[in-house]
């Protein structure tokens, strides 16, 4: 036993383990402090890209909306007409891109004929045979087709190419839905989206239609696949017009935001408009 009143000195062991210890200690918590910093960091970095492409979507809105007012404002000095022109804007920090085209201009794959549909699957490069088989398909899934198969036969189609359903025969309720469509390709819709609308007449416009389309309808009509230039269209305030506005905006931080509207404009309203779509990115 230690005599009493003489202090007790810590052995050279316990030292060294105290010290341990300590520097343990030491370690644990810059580790922790490193975390803390790079967790705040990342954190300041994706509420910075979140408060930027908010930004941008909300400049993306200002700029559709603005488009309406400009589709729907009868001075010629304000008038934008939906002619497939692109007009630059500037909200906040961010700037948009603004395109605006009449959808008269596309084909409707829930009014169109299946020639007329055939016309523009030959125009993006689908062989004759495959673009006239697949242009009855399209007419009979929308319900459209002349001499359709009847239902039994177009099950035992459709199982035979390894497909669970038969074509509904009613009007699609998107693009995408071409998709399900028996001899679709991911690249065949991919190539036909730009020239279809679900908004537009059973014969587009040719004055308002881009080269393909325009070949797809002279091919309809008996004429051979050939593109010529968009025409001026003549009437363009001969009534409501149905217009396509793709608004992409670009904001600080590299933020990027795609918007695209479609909407009815004309007098018929006392907003001077009517939105039948609203959709991210680009349709």
């Amino acid at each position: 036993m230690p005599l009493r009143g003489i202090p007790v000195r810590a052995l050279p062991a316990d030292r060294g383990f105290a010290l341990l210890i300590v520097l343990w200690m030491l370690v644990l918590i810059a580790f922790v402090t490193i975390q803390v910093t790079a967790t705040g960091r990342t954190e300041l970095r994706i509420s910075g890209n979140l408060a930027a492409n908010a930004a941008a979507e909300a400049a993306a809105d200002g700029a559709i909306f603005e488009a309406l007012f400009n589709l729907a404002d009868a001075r010629p000095e304000r008038h934008w007409e939906a002619d497939g022109s692109v007009h630059e804007l500037r909200i906040g920090n961010s700037r948009i891109t603004v395109r605006v085209e009449d959808e008269a201009g596309r084909i409707n794959p829930n009014l169109a004929a299946p020639p007329l549909i055939e016309g523009l699957l030959r125009g993006i490069g689908a062989k004759p045979e495959t673009a006239a088989d697949l242009a009855q398909a399209i007419g009979e899934w929308a319900g459209v087709a002349q001499n359709a198969k009847n239902p039994e036969q177009l099950l035992a189609e459709y199982r035979a190419a390894g497909l669970d359903y038969a074509p509904p025969a009613s009007a699609l309720e998107s693009i995408d839905e071409l998709g399900r469509v028996r001899g679709m390709t991911t690249q065949l819709l991919d190539a036909l989206r730009p020239h279809l609308s679900l908004f537009s007449p059973a014969i587009p416009i040719a004055a308002r239609a881009d080269p393909l389309v325009v070949a797809a309808i002279a091919f309809a009509q008996g004429g051979p696949v050939t593109s010529e230039p968009r025409a001026a269209r003549t009437d363009a305030n001969a009534g409501p017009v149905v217009a396509r506005i793709q608004a992409t905006a670009r904001g600080p931080g590299a933020a990027e935001v795609t918007r695209t509207a479609v909407a009815r404009v004309g007098s018929f309203d006392p907003k001077g408009y009517t939105l039948l779509a609203w959709m991210d990115g680009i349709e």
